[in-house]
């Protein structure tokens, strides 16, 4: 994310409210377009579906194909982008910007089609007909194109052009809905193409300010491939973040609180809305953590390891530290303040706004809501902390952190299934809460011995690991 770091400092030295908000507004695009586009998405199909009189059947088929496809895409995703993300900054630290685009291209050709089969196979056996899995399948590759360009658009400069993606997805979707809707009448299939539409419109200007901005070698497809032996802990931490996120929606639809849609499609309806609009407050803290986190820290952090590798005497090395530790305790304490006070503001003001939406907010929404709000609050911060981690590379602190979110969320939400349909969302939030307890404790150990860590724990010798990474590269580049 260093490639937007440099960038929005330039935006924060500017004076007045409008290039506040256009820095933060820049950053939100970046960070979270594809998820801010998901709700708007969801919304919007609902509204529509409801004007042209979609039975509740219909319309609850064609949001849980939306949703599974979403939730399904970024799972699958999260396997890769944190790696990918690690050798795209490692290419542009070492100026073989020429790579970046073959690197694109190559984890496209490995994703899609592997991505491809196994949603394919689940929409066989889903009980939807041939088109809606169809174009099922097509949203699903769509958004998987999608999460992996963000890996990358963090990198250029053309932050109007990002804009104009977003916006032309949106006005294409709601456009060809509406208009689609009063030619040929609605249909779940009529709904699902002009989304299908909208998400391609994104990919394709996406995909051309890529080209535009990088240059192309057209060579090295693969040669991310070791990076997955190498990394691999960064694997492992994408994978359990989304199944410390999402497990306890899909929980929730198999359980009893939930009901069968069609086929291999559940929902429960009143814990998805109330997650929905809950997941939506940890923006606050992820524009946040770009914007102010990374852009303030990462001087710091550069003169602190630049001092180690260069001519640094042992004085400036514990200056260094002391200014870089003490600006990460301020930004830190400031973002998580920043998240209270948004939650608390949510709480009090959003319900009410909640309330008047055509919604059906209901006493349960309301409590489901709430305590979502504290979760994913909690998420947010601890979600902060452990970027931070891997900002010091501690990745197997990293790791276990989130493999302890994974576990506790999931364990907790399986539990709960057996209380009252009123207790379900605690088991969310208490996981997350102790996800930023484990997390706030791994991050004050590591960095009371942040010297001993860089010098005294680094390998004699670096042997590369060799596992399926390396043999598919060399068997590839045979």
């Amino acid at each position: 994310m260093a490639g937007i770091g440099f960038e929005l400092k330039k935006l924060f030295k500017a004076t007045g409210v409008l290039s506040k908000l256009r820095a933060y507004g820049y950053t939100g695009m970046v960070t979270a377009g594809p998820m801010i586009l998901g709700f708007i998405f969801l919304l919007s199909i609902q509204v529509i579906a409801k004007r042209f009189g979609f039975s509740e059947q219909e319309s609850e088929t064609l949001t849980s194909i939306i949703t599974y496809s979403l939730l399904a895409s970024m799972i699958y995703s999260s396997i890769f982008s944190m790696v990918l993300t690690r050798y795209v900054a490692d290419l542009l630290y070492e100026h073989n910007e020429e790579d970046v685009i073959p690197s694109l291209e190559g984890i496209l050709t490995i994703m899609l089609p592997s991505g491809a089969v196994l949603w394919g196979i689940f929409l066989f056996f889903s009980g939807v007909n041939f088109v809606q899995g169809f174009l099922a399948l097509m949203l699903f590759t769509t958004l998987l194109a999608a999460w992996t360009e963000m890996n990358y658009l963090s990198a250029i400069k053309d932050y109007r052009g990002i804009l104009i993606s977003y916006v032309v997805s949106i006005l294409t979707a709601i456009i060809v809905a509406n208009l689609g809707c009063m030619i040929f009448g609605g249909s779940i299939e009529l709904m699902l193409f002009s989304v299908v539409l909208g998400y391609g419109m994104m990919m394709s200007i996406d995909f051309a300010l890529l080209y535009g901005f990088f240059p192309n070698s057209q060579n090295n497809h693969f040669d991310f491939l070791p990076w997955f032996d190498e990394y691999s802990d960064l694997m492992v931490i994408g994978l359990t973040t989304n199944i410390g996120l999402f497990s306890h929606l899909v929980i929730a639809w198999f359980s009893g609180f939930g009901h069968k849609i069609t086929g291999l499609f559940y929902s429960a309806p009143q814990h998805d809305i109330s997650a929905l609009f809950a997941f939506m407050t940890i923006l606050i803290t992820t524009i946040n953590f770009v914007a102010s986190v990374e852009v303030n820290l990462y001087p710091k952090y550069r003169k602190y390891y630049d001092l180690f590798n260069g001519q640094g005497s042992i004085s400036e090395i514990e200056q260094a530290e002391k200014e870089m530790l003490t600006v990460l305790d301020h930004e830190l304490i400031y973002t998580a303040r920043r998240q209270f006070y948004g939650t608390a503001l949510i709480l009090s003001v959003g319900l009410v706004i909640l309330e008047r939406l055509p919604l059906g907010f209901d006493a349960l929404m309301e409590g489901y809501f709430r305590i979502l709000c504290v979760g994913y609050g909690a998420y947010a911060v601890a979600n902060v902390l452990t970027l931070v981690l891997m900002y010091f590379t501690a990745y197997e602190d990293a790791k276990k952190a989130n493999i302890v979110f994974a576990v506790t969320t999931t364990v907790c939400s399986l539990a709960s299934v057996f209380l009252e349909a009123k207790y379900y969302g605690f088991a969310f939030a208490f996981g997350s809460i102790v996800y930023l307890i484990y997390a706030t404790t791994r991050l004050m150990k590591y960095t009371k011995r942040l010297p001993y860590h860089i010098l005294s724990t680094q390998p004699m010798y670096v042997e590369p690991k060799r596992g399926l990474g390396t043999r598919l590269y060399m068997r590839i580049k045979k």
